[in-house]
């Protein structure tokens, strides 16, 4: 019987960890410490403390420890609660967001692009609807003083601004959107208790489609809608029946830019940019 050699085999390497694990930061690197704060429906005192407490257990905040606790009137207290998770995030495994998918332009290129397109202003209305009586987010984008360092919307010359103010009703807005002849409507939402953003947000979509029903899409037959807040980050525009949303930190730019993007030729867009 013939004795075999055999050459000696390497076990395979083990594949490079790529993983980015990250814990929260609260006094320390890495200590996994985190701050929350909420309303428990109980007059405040120990027993409304231990129920904090409890709550912070169940969320998975331990040990964990009352920081803070305000009577919100007779029945209510309002509660900050600092404590340890015990979660990790793989940062390396989140994608990235896709990015903005029209360029920003600048003032000046915004207003050649509309003067070249259109060969008339551009007609924008903003209002905050229903109860929202908070101008600061529609302010920012459309008066002259603007936002981060940026110039509202009327400082653009070929840009005409309707701004209605707050607690614009639906129909109050559509009337003018269609007296001015728009070619923009721009609607901030700050209020959100009771997904009250989303539901003006809505109604207000639903108005405008039902306003132009030959309508092909916006610019075609119809405004562009375009919405704005800080608590839009749960809904895409399709959920909501307008043309974008917007969230906390959009500047005047930005809102300017997608309103060349959307509404004028593409050819022209791409030649004024260049």
């Amino acid at each position: 019987m013939t004795e075999r050699s055999t050459a000696s085999t390497q076990a395979p390497a083990e594949p490079a960890d790529t993983r980015q694990v990250i814990r929260p930061y609260g006094d320390t690197t890495g200590d996994a410490m985190v701050q929350v704060s909420f309303t428990l429906p109980v007059p405040a005192g120990k027993r409304a403390e231990a129920a904090a407490l409890q709550l912070a257990g169940k969320m998975g905040l331990s040990p964990a420890s009352v920081v803070h606790a305000k009577p919100m009137g007779p029945d209510y207290t309002f509660f900050i609660v600092y404590g340890r998770v015990n979660h990790l995030i793989d940062y390396a495994a989140i994608p990235v967001p896709p990015g903005r998918e029209y360029p920003l332009l600048s003032s000046s290129e915004v207003n050649l692009a509309i003067r070249q397109a259109l060969n008339r202003p551009l007609v924008v209305v903003g209002a905050c609807i229903g109860t929202d009586a908070h101008t600061v987010g529609i302010d920012a984008i459309l008066n002259v003083k603007g936002f981060a360092g940026e110039k509202g919307l009327e400082y653009y010359r070929e840009i005409q601004v309707v701004n209605m103010g707050a607690q614009v009703t639906v129909e109050e807005l559509v009337e003018r959107a269609k007296a001015e002849d728009a070619d923009a409507v721009l609607v901030s939402q700050v209020v959100t208790q009771k997904n009250a953003h989303l539901h003006n947000t809505k109604q207000m979509a639903a108005a405008f489609h039902a306003e132009y029903p030959t309508a092909v899409a916006a610019g075609m037959g119809r405004p562009l809608l375009v919405v704005g807040g800080p608590r839009f980050d749960t809904v895409t525009a399709e959920d909501l029946g307008v043309d974008r949303v917007f969230g906390k930190g959009t500047t005047p730019a930005e809102v300017a830019s997608f309103v060349v993007h959307a509404l004028l030729p593409a050819e022209q867009e791409d030649r004024e940019t260049r």
